[in-house]
């Protein structure tokens, strides 16, 4: 079982959880209101594609923004996002 750090497990996508490491948390609460979107539209669909659900370390990456995660059964743990501009 894996301890997972950061913040509270986030119901998204039905059955699957979200948890936000401190990091990506941080970054997504400090950006502006476009790039929020933009990650939150990343999360959504890496919680909700099958094939992007993967047990290694994936990325994804939007217009702008990007995430690193990694999924743990029905949990999808976003190590880290960022934006380019």
């Amino acid at each position: 079982m894996h301890s997972f750090a950061g913040v509270p497990l986030l119901p998204f996508g039905g059955d699957v959880k979200i948890q936000l490491r401190q990091l990506a948390a941080s970054v997504l609460f400090d950006v502006p209101d476009t790039m929020h979107e933009e990650i939150i539209t990343l999360i959504d669909t890496v919680a909700t594609v099958p094939a992007a659900q993967v047990s290694d370390l994936a990325a994804a990456f939007g217009e702008w923004c990007w995430l690193v995660y990694t999924t743990h059964g029905d949990v999808v743990e976003v190590l880290d996002v960022g934006c380019a501009r």
